[in-house]
């Protein structure tokens, strides 16, 4: 019936992968307050130590203030050093200098000073950045790229968002948190559910029927729902791919990276 469950030795290989890939390197995570960022540090914290965990938080005048007060109390929580860069008048003069006015536009371009922001940090002080991007949001291009989709390295990265939050509560994420609508926070009132068109239990239970292979009529019979729904998922899944590949190259040598030359 397409039930979507966590797999038990999940956290497990999460804690092993943070830990291999890291090295003995610090890592940066952009704390918005909200579930993945929260589950993504407090997973860092338990597989390198609060000591390796840099928490940033970059508000702006669309952020609530209850997320940067949820994301503070976290860091507090977890004893991680942390920082907080308001990024308005970075945004506010890239938009005026390069003339952007599209409502879109000026979404995306917060999440890329954002990001922008975090790889400086992370240059200056040789750390890595950590993701905070989820399976279902990946699959389905719910993410700004080179912008929040940007990263080191993801540890939700296989997780749907049903998953992420199964694994919240296993790992004890502040009640506050988990009881928050998940919101992308790029725009005022901002709410992933609403935008997407789809609840996220829904969603990933039909990108696991399209992971497991089920055709679409598949889908719809053993979800029993309107084809419709599942049209419009596949649609995202299938115009957001440009964004989960890095880079598009011709064929012409005898390897060539992404295609047949992968690291």
């Amino acid at each position: 019936m397409l039930e979507i469950t966590l797999p038990e030795y999940a956290k497990d290989t999460i804690l092993t992968f943070i830990r291999d890939f890291a090295g003995d390197k610090r890592v940066i995570v952009g704390m918005s307050g909200g579930l993945d960022s929260s589950t993504v540090a407090k997973l860092c914290v338990m597989a390198l130590g609060k000591e390796r965990v840099l928490g940033v938080h970059m508000p702006e005048e669309a952020t609530p203030s209850q997320d940067t007060r949820d994301a503070e109390n976290l860091a507090k929580q977890l004893g991680i050093e942390f920082r907080i860069i308001p990024i308005g008048d970075f945004v506010k003069s890239l938009a005026e200098g390069v003339g952007i006015e599209k409502r879109m536009s000026m979404a995306n371009l917060k999440a890329r000073v954002r990001m922008l922001i975090l790889y400086a940090l992370a240059n200056d002080i040789n750390a890595l950045v950590v993701g905070t991007s989820n399976k279902s949001e990946l699959l389905i291009g719910y993410f700004t790229k080179y912008g929040d989709g940007a990263s080191d390295f993801a540890p939700l990265g296989d997780l749907y968002k049903t998953q992420v939050r199964l694994l919240a509560r296993e790992i004890d994420v502040p009640q506050e948190i988990l009881n928050k609508a998940p919101t992308a926070g790029l725009l005022p009132g901002q709410l992933d559910e609403e935008e997407i068109g789809v609840k996220y239990d829904l969603l990933d239970k039909i990108l696991y029927g399209i992971e497991l292979g089920y055709s679409k009529a598949e889908i719809i019979r053993l979800l029993n729902i309107d084809e419709e729904i599942v049209n419009r998922v596949y649609e995202m899944h299938e115009n957001s791919r440009h964004k989960r590949v890095l880079l598009y190259i011709p064929k012409i040598g005898v390897r060539t990276i992404n295609t047949d030359w992968r690291e």
